[in-house]
């Protein structure tokens, strides 16, 4: 009988590399809550939650968890931008997470550019000390007038600064792009940026998924209206193509992937020792793709 102790505040969103952890909302919804491609917290107002409300589901679900003899090796807070939240409530739900769990091995989180330029060094340090060291972030695009189209609320620049202030505090970063999202008309630039984006970074992890109009967006309306373009598969193919081949890191092995449920194609490999054969397999696919098609939409993002 399913009895799991939270009933989460839906929808309920993680990275697909924390699929096996302990969600906990630490926060609901998206403090930004206004990129025109995304409709993942449009229901909900954003807000902290309370420790007290935290932690009864953190003594709850480790009951739960003993009865099946199980121990979670990582645990992601949830929900879009959940380091936004104030430092004193991370820390309060980080130490209990570690009281109740202490052999968790890290926490996730979902982070916004804006976020990681509003943390000190100093409380990224003492966060980091206390496990949360692995933060997600939702680039799109390194190009500033894809960004700024898209309403992301930050540029090129603040990505930089926000995640060279994770990396000298000692956190992983985890950048996430989109193919598309420039449409037709920007495609090359989004392209040659955000390689250019990633090659600055370089994340320890970098993944690619696909721009899918989602109904009651406003970049659905803006496709409805011929006022921005949908690449066909072929064109989505060749957009990861190019940016892997122009991805250099600067110091260190950026391990790749683009395994979400978007894509066509599920791929993954290290850059840049795995480049000249992602590459390859892509060319391949490339010439295997009809004209025109377009991608079929995932069920769930009718």
């Amino acid at each position: 009988m399913y009895d799991f102790p939270i009933e989460y505040e839906e929808p309920v969103f993680r990275p697909p590399s924390e699929g096996r952890s302990f969600l906990l909302q630490v926060t609901i919804g998206c403090s930004h809550n206004l990129c025109t491609y995304c409709n993942m917290y449009r229901s909900k107002k954003y807000r902290e939650r309370s420790l007290e409300e935290i932690e009864l589901e953190i003594k709850n679900t480790h009951e739960y968890f003993q009865r099946l003899n199980y121990t979670p090796r990582k645990v992601f807070f949830c929900d879009g931008d959940a380091l936004g939240a104030s430092t004193e409530l991370l820390l309060g739900a980080l130490k209990l997470v570690n009281h109740y769990f202490p052999s968790v091995e890290r926490v996730g989180v979902y982070a916004t550019a804006q976020n990681m330029l509003d943390k000190s060094r100093e409380e990224l340090e003492l966060l980091k000390q206390n496990k949360l060291s692995i933060a997600y972030l939702g680039m799109e695009s390194g190009s500033d007038q894809v960004l700024h189209r898209i309403v992301k609320g930050n540029t090129a620049a603040d990505m930089v600064s926000g995640c060279e202030k994770l990396h000298l505090s000692g956190w992983d970063i985890s950048i996430i792009g989109m193919l598309g999202i420039g449409g037709r008309k920007f495609s090359q630039e989004h392209v040659s940026e955000t390689a250019a984006l990633i090659s600055k970074i370089s994340p320890k992890f970098f993944s690619l998924l696909t721009t899918v109009a989602v109904s009651g967006t406003p970049l659905k309306r803006m496709v409805e209206k011929g006022n921005f373009d949908m690449l066909t598969s072929r064109e989505l193919t060749t957009e990861m193509r190019d940016i892997l081949k122009l991805i250099k890191p600067s110091n260190r092995e950026i391990l790749f992937r683009a395994n979400h449920v978007s894509n066509q194609f599920p791929l993954g490999g290290r850059l840049n020792r795995d480049t000249a054969s992602l590459v390859e397999t892509l060319n391949a696919w490339i010439l295997e793709i009809p004209e025109g098609v377009y991608p079929k939409t995932p069920q769930h993002m009718l």
